[in-house]
């Protein structure tokens, strides 16, 4: 990562294409041509020598210090809300109701999520806000500063105390040793409507959505989701993007934490508009899932040239890895990817010779990241190992995808002598979309467990719009075990 960087927090990921207008006419004044996009859903761009007089014409934005870290961005799923699984009382509204509250910059990293969606890690902060099943309460995990576990606060959270909650907890985190303490002092001093915990918080594991191209959003709207494989988005298509955006009367704009973003609410009419504008820039919103599920640092290109290396190794392989997400990690950090290719530290005597980098591959229990628990399937390897051990860990995730995570079922031998339903996956031969049968495609009116041949003809890909007939049969899960 460049060491001066710079950031501008887009509170929960969301702007306005004006807010964008902003940011990119502040970037021009700096001489820069691109941006990039961080894991917090904020903007980074490097530093320059005019950064601070550059600064002083835009007040409005909240410009920051990445290597500082004095304020960080709050973190939510609004990018997933109506387009991605949700719980059932959580609204988009929602979403900005809470963002609003946080009159302060927080010093603390917090997320506001939901745990039915995928594309936004759950127990990346300080402070995760995660949906409940009861209607506006939401569970609380805190990062204590002082063992660097995620513990459950011992009350639900109302929806309009979230903002309040985190500011009084930012005051005493430091301090924080017991999760209950900070519970009685917290109540002690905020006024709050909590609710006891009647069931606990539970994560299903879900495939990693597809989340670029053009795509359905109820009957007579679209999203878009915009990917670039470097991370620098160009100055002059952005500036159009939101141009068009305002032309069409789109409020929002959305960054997601894998550096790509998405626009909702495109009104049908105007797609021909939006394809028109990607055609005039050459935009490609056509990569396959074997580039999107990645998380790199920002601005490193060694990163970046591993990546490319092993997505190529990939490819020529003709191996899925639908559902998958990788990170390449070069600094500390919280992991938030399926699988994690972690790069080791050069020795510190090494006399004029050129020592080659080493790796350790990690995958998360179950192959859910949200269960935090990351266990190691290789260390001290060479590049040239890697594709083959990533390509293993796939297909052992394959090997046992659908199966139920807990333990419980396994040991129970009644259920043991029950059939398993088959379960079929069909990737669409135009854009690689997959349809599985255990998950449906709600967006489109399939419930989940709907065989694809009982699929309606009229159906079609929700990315491409290709026809049902395109579709073809990539897996199989035997009825018996």
């Amino acid at each position: 990562m460049l060491p001066n960087l710079q950031r501008i927090l887009i509170k929960g990921g969301v702007m306005s294409p004006s807010e964008l207008n902003q940011v990119i006419e502040m970037a021009e004044l700096m001489g820069l041509d691109s941006i990039h996009f961080g894991s917090r859903q904020d903007i980074l761009f490097p530093g320059i020598d005019n950064t601070k007089n550059v600064k002083g014409l835009f007040p409005s934005i909240n410009l920051g210090h990445v290597t500082n870290r004095k304020f960080q961005n709050i973190v939510s799923s609004y990018v997933s809300a109506d387009i991605f699984p949700a719980t059932s009382w959580l609204s988009g509204a929602a979403y900005l109701y809470i963002l609003e509250q946080f009159s302060y910059q927080p010093k603390l990293k917090i997320n506001i999520v939901d745990p039915l969606q995928q594309i936004v890690p759950l127990f990346t902060g300080h402070l995760n806000f995660i949906a409940s099943e009861e209607e506006d309460y939401w569970y609380l995990y805190i990062r204590l500063a002082a063992s660097g576990t995620a513990e459950r606060y011992p009350v639900l959270i109302y929806t309009w105390d979230i903002a309040k909650i985190a500011q009084a907890i930012e005051n005493i985190y430091e301090e924080t040793t017991d999760i209950t303490e900070l519970f009685e002092e917290i109540n002690n001093e905020v006024e709050s409507n909590n609710r006891t915990i009647r069931k606990s918080l539970s994560v299903p594991f879900q495939p990693f959505p597809y989340y670029e191209g053009m795509n359905r959003m109820g009957i007579d709207h679209y999203w878009l989701g915009l990917y670039w494989r470097n991370n620098r988005y160009d100055l002059k298509f952005l500036k159009a993007l939101c141009d068009l955006s305002l032309a069409c009367k789109i409020g929002k704009i959305c960054l997601t934490p894998w550096k790509s973003f998405i626009v909702k609410g495109i009104p049908a009419i105007d797609k021909l508009l939006w394809e028109k504008l990607l055609g005039k820039f050459g935009i490609n919103v056509r990569h396959s899932s074997l580039e999107l599920n990645w998380h790199l640092p920002v601005a490193d290109d060694d990163a970046l040239h591993l990546k490319r290396f092993l997505v190529r190794n990939f490819d020529q392989n003709d191996i899925s890895t639908y559902g998958l997400t990788f990170g390449i990690k070069s600094y500390r950090g919280i992991n938030f990817t399926s699988i994690v290719i972690e790069q080791n530290l050069p020795p510190k005597v090494v006399d004029k010779y050129e020592v080659l980098p080493t790796y350790n591959v990690l995958y998360c229990e179950n192959f859910n990241p949200n269960r935090l628990k990351y266990l190691t399937y290789a260390q001290d390897v060479d590049k040239i190992e890697l594709p083959g051990l990533l390509m293993e860990l796939s297909q052992l995730y394959f090997d046992h995808l659908g199966e139920v995570e807990s333990p419980m079922v396994e040991k129970n031998e009644r259920y043991q002598k029950f059939e398993k339903p088959v379960y079929s996956s069909y990737s669409c031969t135009s854009c690689s979309t997959m349809y599985d049968s255990r998950y449906g495609d709600l967006i489109n009116g399939v419930d989940p467990g709907t065989p694809f041949v009982k699929v309606p003809d009229t159906y079609c890909c929700p990315v491409c719009e290709s026809p049902k007939s395109a579709f073809r049969k990539v897996q199989e899960e035997a009825t018996v075990k």
